[in-house]
């Protein structure tokens, strides 16, 4: 489907190694460590991993776990990891300003900066350089529950529970969006990047995959650029490559295949099935199309249903219809292979065959009586075969009595 140096730029554009980390990104990096140095005591001194307060805590780096008073069970690794952390416990920090703020429990960041900003979230994962810096809600209720594994994912979460994201900045935007799983290089990049708190309950998988979504809710994603553009739309499914990758607000829309519905943009409650399939529909709803190409060079349009493409289908075969009644018009099929019902006038017209069929029982009922007086008829005769029978018996009986009286004929002699 795509050239050699198509798939290449396809490639690149999500993950290609020689790709230099954005300056603003870097730049990013550059407010948390004057953060660090802000917040955290005795900055020119490496405690003594022995003298760590709290209990079973391990810290190795500059001023890692210096603050620590009842926390416990805590491992601190890289210059001010868990340096403010006074009363959480069993967290793990690994790398340069890890839950620099942290008083939390059951936290764990790899990479640095990552987690830096957590305050009161438990139960976070995040694995990546910089990955849920933002992450500061309250306790057992937001900002807990979110796994983040990737350079920048999840880097602007605040309030944002129960979210999955896996890959380069995937969910890089997401600041109170709850119960999320993206896993991709930039899969829902964008998302609840308003900070509206609308966008919750999506799955995306695959590079891109729902990336610049917003305020979208309940909607999955599987494939490269799935709903790549959806804002704002809601509980659509997509799953191929591209496949509705131009939605915006459309909403109830499913799309499975490579690129299909890939032009949709507010139509709504369409159901597109094949490859390529539905490439036509913009802001039609209400539309069915199954079958490679389905829908191809009809345009826009609503309410239609259509299966296969003309020009590669050349049979079609229905079980469950041959042999069975049913009442209703007729149906008809064009060149174009559209069913409907016979014109007015048409023989095949409802109206014409209405006529046939009253022709048909004033014939039927004509025959019926013909053959009632037949039948009549038929019982006459018999009735006056059996009679004339019954006539011939006794006239026989007659005769053969008459017969038994008759006198002896005499003989004569002639003298």
């Amino acid at each position: 489907m795509y050239s050699l140096n198509q798939v290449n730029k396809l490639v690149s554009c999500g993950r290609d190694p020689a790709r230099s980390l954005p300056l603003w990104r870097g730049f990013l990096l550059i407010p948390l460590v004057l953060v660090c140095f802000a917040f955290a005591p005795n900055a020119q001194t490496t405690p003594d991993p022995g003298a760590v307060g709290g209990t079973f805590n391990t810290a190795d780096g500059t001023n890692a776990l210096v603050s620590a008073v009842t926390a416990s069970g805590n491992g601190a690794f890289g210059w001010f990891s868990l340096a403010q952390c006074f009363t959480g416990s069993f967290n793990t920090g690994v790398g340069a300003g890890t839950l620099v703020l942290n008083r939390a429990d059951a936290n764990t960041a790899v990479g640095t900066a990552a987690l830096i900003l957590n305050v009161n979230g438990t139960r976070n994962t995040a694995c990546g350089v910089a990955a849920m810096v933002n992450t500061a809600g309250d306790v057992n209720l937001n900002g807990s529950l979110n796994s983040a594994v990737g350079a920048f994912a999840l880097n602007a979460n605040v309030t944002g529970f129960s979210n999955n994201a896996m890959g380069d900045s995937a969910m890089f935007r997401n600041i109170n969006g709850a119960a999320n799983t993206a896993v991709g290089d930039l899969a829902m990049e964008d998302s609840d990047a308003s900070g509206n708190g609308e966008a919750n309950f999506n799955c995306a998988f695959g590079a891109q995959a729902l990336q610049e979504n917003i305020n979208g809710d309940s909607n999955n994603a599987v494939g490269y650029s799935a709903l790549l553009g959806n804002a704002d739309g809601l509980f659509n499914q997509a799953m191929g490559a591209f496949a509705l990758s131009g939605n915006s607000v459309g909403a109830s829309n499913i799309a499975i295949g490579d690129s299909a519905a890939l032009n949709n943009g507010t139509g709504s409650f369409n159901t597109v099935i094949g490859d390529l399939a539905g490439p036509d529909l913009g802001s039609g709803s209400d539309n069915i199309y199954i079958g490679a190409g389905a829908g191809t060079e009809v345009g826009d349009e609503d309410q239609t249903i259509r299966i296969g493409e003309p020009g590669f289908i050349a049979a079609c075969f229905v079980a469950g219809i041959f042999g069975v009644d049913v009442t209703g018009d007729p149906v008809v099929v064009n060149a174009d292979g559209q069913l409907g019902v016979t014109p007015t006038g048409s023989p095949l017209s409802l109206k014409e065959v209405l006529k046939e069929r009253q022709v048909v029982q004033q014939l039927k009922a004509t025959t019926e009586k013909q053959a009632a007086r037949i039948a009549l008829q038929e019982n006459q005769i018999q009735t006056l075969t059996a009679a004339l029978k019954q006539q011939a018996e006794q006239i026989q009986k007659v005769s053969a009595q008459l017969e038994m009286i008759r006198p002896t004929p005499r003989v004569v002699e002639n003298r």
